[in-house]
C-alpha cells in the first residue's frame, strides 16, 4: 500500500512548512522576498518544468511563496529532466528542475537561443537500490554486481547469476524511464556511460509504479530517489551499496557526508537570466533558497550544506547583476 504520492507529498510539505514559518513569524517570511504586506505588489506567472524528483520541492516552494504573494502564479510541470531542458532551452519556461547537471548538447541549444543560466543546488538526494521485503539474501551489492545486473550487455535472469550464494529466484527489474535524470545519473555511475542500460526492464517515469512493481514480486529490484524509500517503508527494502570502501546504507547522513557513493547526488534548479529580470522570479528564487532547509527536511530530502547555500545565493546574484 503506497503511503504518499508526489502530489500528496508536496501538499504535506507545504502545509508543514507553512505552520513552521507561521510559528517563526509570518512577517519574516514575507521580508525574505522583499515584498510588502504579503507581497501583493508582485504579479505574473512563473513557469517551471523538469524532473519529477525535484518537483515536490518546487511545488512546495511555489505554494508557500504564493501564500505570501497572491498575485503570482507559479506553475510546476514534470516532463522529466531531459524534457524540462528542451522546454527551457526553447524559452518556454523560466526555471528548469533537474536531477542531473545539464548536458553539453543541451547547454549548446540554450546558448544558440540566447538563454544564459546558472545551475543552483536546492537539496541533496541518494538513489536507493530497493528489493522486495521478502528478499532475505541480498543485504549489500557492489557496484560491479549492480553493473552485472543493469549493464547493456547483461544476461542476468536470476539472483543466482549475480552471486552463486543467492537463490535461483527470477530477477524482475523496475526502474525510471529514459527521460529521467535518475536514469541518466544511475547509468553513468553504475554502467560507466549515461544512458547505457539493459532494456528488458519495466520502465516508468512514476516512482509509485516502481514501488508497486518491486512490492509485487519476491525477486524484484528497482531504483529511485531515497525519499521514496522513506515514504514507502515496509513496501520495499533498501539495500546497502559497496562503492569500494565497504557497504553503506542510503540515508540523510551518508548522502551529506559523501560516504554513500557513487549514488549520492545533488538536486538542481536552472533559472534563466531573462526570467530573473522579472521581480517576481527573483523574489521566488530568493524565497526558495532562504527556506530550502525546511523545505528539504519536510520533503524527506537532504538539506543543503552551508557551502551549497552560500554558493546558490552567489549564483542568483551573478545572474541578476
Amino acid at each position: 500500500m503506497l503511503r504518499v504520492t508526489k502530489t500528496g507529498r508536496a501538499a504535506a510539505v507545504a502545509t508543514g512548512l507553512a505552520l513552521l514559518l507561521a510559528a517563526c513569524g509570518g512577517d519574516d517570511a514575507g521580508a525574505d522576498n522583499g515584498s510588502d504586506g504579503g507581497g501583493s505588489d508582485l504579479s505574473g506567472t512563473i513557469q517551471i518544468d523538469g524532473s519529477s524528483t525535484v518537483a515536490p520541492l518546487s511545488e512546495a516552494a511555489a505554494e508557500l511563496f504564493q501564500e505570501e504573494n497572491s498575485g503570482v502564479n507559479v506553475v510546476v510541470g514534470t516532463s522529466g529532466t531531459g524534457g524540462g531542458f528542451e522546454k527551457f532551452c526553447a524559452g518556454e519556461t523560466d526555471i528548469s528542475d533537474a536531477s542531473r547537471p545539464i548536458k553539453d548538447e543541451e547547454a549548446a541549444i540554450c546558448e544558440s537561443n540566447g538563454i544564459a543560466f546558472e545551475e543552483i543546488t536546492v537539496a541533496n538526494d541518494g538513489i536507493a537500490i530497493v528489493v522486495n521485503p521478502e528478499n532475505d539474501w541480498a543485504e549489500c551489492l557492489t557496484v560491479e554486481q549492480l553493473n552485472k545486473i543493469w549493464g547493456p550487455e547483461s544476461t542476468v535472469k536470476s539472483w543466482k547469476d549475480v552471486d552463486p550464494s543467492f537463490p535461483d529466484e527470477p530477477l524482475t527489474l523496475f526502474g525510471p524511464g529514459t527521460d529521467s535524470g535518475t536514469f541518466d545519473y544511475f547509468t553513468d555511475e553504475i554502467n560507466g556511460e549515461e544512458g547505457a542500460s539493459r532494456t528488458d526492464y519495466q520502465p516508468s517515469e512514476d516512482d509509485n509504479v516502481i514501488v508497486q512493481g518491486v512490492q509485487g514480486s519476491k525477486g524484484a529490484m528497482g531504483y529511485f530517489g531515497l525519499s521514496y524509500v522513506e515514504e514507502n517503508e515496509g513496501a520495499v527494502k533498501a539495500i546497502e551499496v559497496d562503492g569500494g570502501d565497504g557497504c553503506v546504507a542510503p540515508s540523510t547522513e551518508t548522502v551529506l557526508d559523501g560516504t554513500y557513493k557513487p549514488l549520492g547526488r545533488p538536486l538542481f534548479i536552472y533559472p534563466s537570466d531573462k526570467a530573473l529580470e522579472r521581480p517576481e522570479v527573483q523574489a521566488f528564487l530568493d524565497f526558495y533558497i532562504e527556506n530550502s532547509d525546511d523545505i528539504a527536511e519536510q520533503a524527506l530530502y537532504v538539506p543543503l550544506s552551508d557551502e551549497q547555500r552560500e554558493e546558490a545565493k552567489s549564483k542568483i546574484e551573478s545572474l541578476v547583476s
